[in-house]
């Protein structure tokens, strides 16, 4: 098996010609972001800067916009970001991944008011994450394992919780619609000088979409306390609950095969954050967090006459972290960030099953500890054009230690025109499973990390005195030492898991926003990417996960975002978001005997309306009441976002709504 490295000069040639082709497909593109980019932002740097200092692609949206709009879900959000693709299969609480910029879906990075919520190895699950009380969600495509360790390949998506501040208000809502849906939440928020709070609960239930044993339930909860107890020090709280049951009557194919299992899912994740004043332009900021995931299995005995056979599993997962840096202003121009990080992860499962093959038992216990240190600096050399340098040293208990870095360059060419570029390398370490599983698969304690390396370039216009926003991205990806699963080993007892797969992933991101002009607001997005396996590793055929020289599964060429918000005099609102993706590969399981065939799924193109309508206007001491409609997929469009799992199809919600302060 050989690889060859491309060329430096090769790499920034090709991306030089995806720039360059970018206008060609540019005539319905993006906005500069889906909500309009608030004043600071967060993820790119780990400290608040203005967002026109970030070389990185970041996409900020609002929670106040997303639930004017009725969404409940931030997957139903990210859908509306450029180079992210989402995927559900089937009805509400399916399993639902995310894919930026064609990377898999467990290179993306899913923080919670900063601690890591995904499985170790980057598994994340969109299906539960609502939401509630959140202030925003900041995106960042490309590779930030420099500041985050591993999993930060294609991208990091991090949900604020509200940080509340102001008169005390409250607000109820409730919704009811297709497919027995009810939804109803409320939440409160408030404080003082030096004081914020807020807290939410919600509750979320279905019917589902499939004939039977397809309903779902969510609780959420959410709170969040800021206080600032003395001058130059500011401690915050924040704590985030799921508790979810779906059941699916579902196999591996897609067939309605069950009329009794479910899975369960509970999440606490828990946060601290101080920041402190040391001295004139010195700060020191730490974290602390704590996430646990308990996921469940549980398949009775069907009614006769089906199936008597039983199984039952249970996983728990636990991640704590602990992140201490510092940050020096004093410099002229330049900030320094220098930090320690200490992510420690245990997990323990078990399963039992009684069957065709008789009753067996299994049990599953393994811990793991990583330690990163890291050093940004960033400085600008002259005037309106500033560089940032980073780099990141990872030193895992089982994988040893490896380096990361990333450079970045953004210049002001005119007061409305800015260029950006940026390189770097990343990293996500193997799964609990790959490297420790026993019994009937054997792990590999010595498996090395899954690594990247980027480019990406891009320019950014302003017209009409900012009113209206063109950025053009194009990005180059290199994926290797992909781990894959090998059912024949040399020998017994030989590991089933091995570093061999390797594949691309290159494209143009355009976006066009027009923001907040009057009483509308606008945003067209097109994406345009090419993936390709370079090497299928353990993979054979023309069916295969992997096919050397094909494309990696579920992700689309071409997929165009667009929206669109009005206000109507002073009491209504209305809005609307179209999604379109292209043909994309994917793979269609079939039961013994018959073989799975790998497939092109047609494209397919939704589109959500909502609007919102206030009956009485909220005054002091008098509450408001308003009226709210919310159509998904207006059309009725049949698709498959997973082949055999059709999606959702018109689903209508009906809502109440009542505020007071």
């Amino acid at each position: 098996m050989t690889r060859t490295r491309p060329r430096a000069a090769g790499a920034a040639g090709r991306l030089v010609l995806l720039l360059a082709l970018a206008p060609t497909a540019a005539h319905a593109q993006i906005p500069r972001d889906t909500a309009g980019l608030p004043e600071i932002v967060v993820t790119a740097d780990r400290e608040p800067v203005p967002p026109d200092s970030v070389a990185a692609t970041l996409t900020v949206l609002t929670g106040d916009e997303l639930r004017s709009q009725g969404i409940a879900f931030v997957a139903d959000a990210l859908r509306q970001v450029p180079g992210m693709q989402v995927v559900q299969g089937g009805s509400f609480g399916a399993a639902t991944s995310t894919f930026i910029r064609g990377g898999e879906s467990n290179y993306v990075k899913v923080l919670v008011d900063g601690v890591a919520v995904n499985q170790p190895g980057g598994a994340y699950d969109f299906a539960g994450l609502t939401t509630d009380n959140v202030d925003r969600i900041e995106i960042l495509r490309g590779p930030a394992s420099v500041l985050y360790g591993s999993d930060a390949v294609s991208g990091v998506v991090q949900i604020f919780t509200r940080d509340g501040g102001g008169p005390t208000a409250v607000a109820a809502s409730a919704e009811a619609g297709t497919y027995g849906t009810m939804r109803w939440d409320a939440d409160v928020h408030g404080g003082a000088d030096g004081l914020g709070w807020s807290a939410s609960l919600s509750r979320f239930t279905s019917d589902g979409v499939l004939d039977f044993n397809n309903a779902y339930r969510n609780t959420a909860a959410s709170a969040r306390l800021r206080v600032r107890p003395a001058g130059g020090t500011t401690a915050s709280l924040a704590l985030r609950y799921t508790d979810a049951r779906f059941n699916f009557p579902t196999d591996f194919t897609g067939a309605l095969v069950d009329r009794n299992q479910f899975n369960t899912d509970q999440t606490t994740t828990l946060s601290l954050e101080v920041d402190q004043r040391l001295a004139r332009g010195l700060d020191a900021q730490l974290l602390l967090g704590r996430n646990a995931n308990s996921t469940g299995f549980d398949n009775a005995p069907d009614p006769a006459p089906g199936s008597a056979d039983q199984t039952r599993s249970l996983a728990d997962v636990e991640r704590r972290t602990a992140d201490a840096r510092l940050v020096l202003h004093a410099l002229p121009r330049s900030t320094i960030m220098a930090g320690a990080a200490f992510d420690d992860q245990h997990e323990e499962s078990f399963s039992q099953s009684d069957g065709q093959f008789g009753p067996s038992n299994d049990a599953f216990a393994a811990s793991r500890d990583n330690w990163g240190f890291y050093l940004q600096g960033s400085t600008e050399l002259l005037p309106r054009v500033r560089l940032t340098a980073g780099g990141r040293l990872d030193d895992n208990e089982r994988f040893g230690d490896f380096w990361t870095y990333r450079v970045s360059g953004v210049a002001f060419l005119a007061p409305y025109t800015r260029v950006r570029a940026s390189a770097g390398t990343a990293f996500k370490e193997p799964s609990f499973f790959e490297n420790f599983a026993t019994g009937f698969v054997t792990g590999n304690p010595a498996l090395r990390p899954e690594r990247s390396r980027s480019l990406e370039a891009g320019v950014e216009q302003d017209l009409l005195a900012g009113r209206l926003g063109v950025r053009v991205t194009g990005f180059l990806q290199r994926f290797r030492d992909l781990i894959q699963f090998t059912g024949t080993t040399a020998a017994a007892g030989d590991p089933n898991y091995v570093n061999v797969g390797a594949a691309d992933a290159d494209g143009v991101e355009a976006e066009v926003a027009l923001r907040r002009a009057g009483p509308v607001s606008a945003g067209v997005g097109y994406t345009w990417l090419r993936t390709r396996v370079k090497d299928a590793g353990f993979d054979s055929g023309p069916d295969a996960e992997f096919v050397t020289g094909g494309r990696l599964l579920r992700r689309p060429e071409h997929s165009v975002s667009a929206r669109v918000s009005a206000t109507v005099g002073a009491r209504a609102r209305v809005g609307a978001v179209l999604a379109y993706a292209g043909p994309r590969d994917d793979i269609r399981f079939a039961s013994f005997p018959d073989p799975s065939r790998r497939e092109t799924l047609p494209s397919y193109v939704t589109v959500d309306v909502s609007g919102g309508l206030t009956v009485v206007p909220s005054r002091a001491r008098a509450p408001g009441l308003g009226l709210s409609l919310r159509v998904e997929n207006l059309f009725g469009e049949s698709y498959e976002q997973v082949a055999g799992f059709p999606a959702r199809g018109r689903t209508v919600l009906v809502g109440l709504t009542t505020s007071y302060r």
